[in-house]
């Protein structure tokens, strides 16, 4: 039995959505793409939402929107994919690691500490589909202390006066914090689309607008939607609609922006997502949850406490006092069985860009030792009970084997 670690969820009806955007005649940013978008605001609880073509791209236009640039710095956590610092490299700023909480995600007890006057913005991740502790850390930002020592740079830093809550949500579309959706808790959110998503569409992501008052999301919008394009007045398929094909140039904008034909993917599977996706992602959760909770070699990952539920991107097991070198031979046997299964994520002070601009691990205990212990399990629709039972079954007797 074969069973791999994440393939996408494709069916006739995401097929159907696919054939409809080729037989149309138009496949790039169009009438697609703004479905995808009024469907994926509306389903996470905020104004506004920009498809664009990564969760990469998503990260950095929101940074840039605010103005963040040399000399400034972004709180990120240490254990995440690169992405999230990429971007904030990208632009120009320097990223300022914090570590890991026992859920994985960004401790929001180290974020103090970390706050200088060059602070412009805090990238907090929803690991595996967990939210972050949003209210613990909007306490912390907002918090009259935090905002007087924020030296605001340009419009909109000065009209927000706080550090921005820029949530790099890449896993965690349709999770729930607090009864509500987790993507709502900050002022941007982006979504990935990429294909091991819950949502894909191959390549691609969504920028979630929910910026407090005085600033009207809709501006923030269109301001987005235009730097996306190249700073272009106007889309292709706008100047196809009408008699003036006249556009022009009014920022230096850049290349961003999703096609049609790849909303037209992620089209077919969120119009099943709360009502199929989700559940089925959730079955699977759960079995390797009973599969796992008496053992005790396992730590199980959070996924439902009452008022915040996963997405269940990840099943991000931990096998207790096991060394890395024993967790990659406990990863070997169960890959010879014919089960896939991945590691996420090497923490970002280990890879050789980050640990040559003077990042180091040992400043990071609780993230290295979640990513020591680590191993990530299949999780998707298509996996069936059996399935599922199966990897429970293997991991455990690779486990036994190698301690």
């Amino acid at each position: 039995m074969n069973i791999p670690f994440s393939p996408p969820f494709i069916d006739e009806d995401v097929i159907n959505e696919v054939v409809a955007s080729l037989r149309s005649g138009w496949i790039t940013t169009g009438p697609k793409v703004k479905e995808l978008e009024s469907i994926i605001a509306k389903s996470s609880n905020v104004p506004n939402a920009l498809g664009v073509n990564s969760a990469t791209s998503g990260l950095m236009l929101a940074l840039h929107w605010f103005g963040i640039t040399r000399g400034d710095e972004v709180l990120i956590p240490s254990y995440t994919y690169s992405a999230t610092a990429l971007a904030v490299m990208h632009i120009g700023a320097t990223p300022v690691m914090i570590d890991s909480g026992e859920d994985f995600n960004m401790n929001p007890e180290l974020i103090l500490s970390k706050i200088t006057s060059r602070t412009k913005a805090i990238i907090p991740v929803d690991i595996g589909g967990w939210p972050c502790d949003y209210n613990r850390i909007r306490e912390i930002i907002e918090s009259e202390d935090v905002k007087q020592k924020f030296q605001p740079k340009g419009e909109q830093q000065n009209i927000l006066g706080r550090i921005l809550i820029l949530a790099d949500a890449a896993h965690s579309i349709g999770a729930i914090y607090k009864g509500v959706p987790a993507a709502s808790h900050s002022d941007v959110a982006v979504f990935s689309l990429h294909a091991v998503k819950n949502v894909t569409s191959a390549e691609g992501g969504m920028i979630l607008m929910n910026m407090p008052k005085p600033f009207d999301n809709n501006e923030v919008y269109a301001t987005m939607r235009l730097w996306s394009l190249n700073g272009q007045t106007k889309d292709a398929f706008t100047k196809t609609q009408g008699s003036s094909w006249r556009y022009d140039i009014v920022y230096p904008g850049f290349k961003m922006n999703m096609p049609d034909v790849l909303a037209a993917l992620a089209l077919g599977q969120i119009k099943k997502y709360a009502n199929k996706l989700i559940p089925e992602r959730r079955r699977v959760f759960e079995i390797y949850y009973e599969g796992f909770k008496d053992w005790i070699h396992a730590q199980n990952p959070s996924f439902d406490d009452g008022e915040s539920v996963s997405s269940f991107h990840l099943y991000a097991l931990r096998i207790n006092e096991v060394t890395e070198i024993q967790r990659d031979k406990i990863i070997d046997l169960v890959m010879e069985s014919g089960v896939s299964v991945n590691v996420h994520f090497q923490p970002l002070p280990m890879l050789s860009v980050f640990k040559n601009r003077g990042y180091d691990i040992e400043d990071y205990p609780v993230a290295k030792d979640s990513y020591t212990r680590e191993i990530s399990l299949p999780i998707y629709p298509q996996l069936t009970d059996g399935q599922a039972l199966k990897v429970v079954e293997e991991i455990k007797k690779a486990t036994e084997i190698v301690l």
